[in-house]
């Protein structure tokens, strides 16, 4: 049972890294450093966007509009640590 809090740990890890690395490469892209144009950079892109538009979509339907600030991700990153927090202080389930 300590394998799947691992492994639940490891998803969450994960989950994060590819918002991170989703909201950094919008930032980069919204100010010219980066151009999708570009093959690997726009496979990156729209991977990522692929994976995280079904976490997203749930936020911005219940958040209301910004004005072109998209607080999904924040949102998004603060559930993702809220679930961790409880997975640890529950990890005696797990063993």
């Amino acid at each position: 049972m300590a394998s799947i809090f691992d492994i639940l740990m490891l998803l969450l890890g994960v989950a994060r890294m590819f918002i991170f690395v989703h909201f950094i490469m919008s930032w980069l892209i919204n100010f010219d450093v980066l151009n999708v144009r570009q093959p690997l950079v726009g496979q990156i892109w729209y991977g990522l966007q692929r994976i995280l538009e079904p976490i997203y979509r749930p936020i911005r339907n219940i958040l209301p509009d910004m004005g072109g600030i998209d607080l999904s991700p924040i949102v998004a990153l603060i559930g993702i640590e809220i679930i961790r927090i409880i997975l640890i202080n529950n990890v005696a389930l797990f063993y």
